[in-house]
């Protein structure tokens, strides 16, 4: 069975336009890397959980913010290599 993540995409609107909240990977493969390794706050998730209540639990735990709001649904990309490389777009 591939992989699922979850995650919350956290924007706001503000009179410069419209803002996101992306996060960092952590551990060693990532440190002292920036292009193309910023995401939402995401992680995986098997069968036993709900989508949104992953997406949820992965915010809180990765930025400490909690969300109560109802959650909207987007599309799921399929990632060939597990990294999506902003150069090429």
């Amino acid at each position: 069975m591939p992989k699922r993540s979850a995650g919350v995409l956290l924007y706001r609107k503000t009179s410069e336009g419209l803002e996101v909240l992306l996060a960092h990977p952590g551990g060693p493969f990532w440190m002292k890397r920036d292009k193309g390794a910023w995401s939402i706050p995401k992680g995986e998730f098997d069968e036993t959980e709900d989508a949104h209540a992953a997406a949820r639990r992965e915010l809180l735990e990765e930025t400490g913010i909690v969300v109560s709001g109802p959650l909207m649904e987007v599309s799921i990309p399929r990632q060939s290599r597990g990294l999506y490389d902003v150069s090429r777009s």
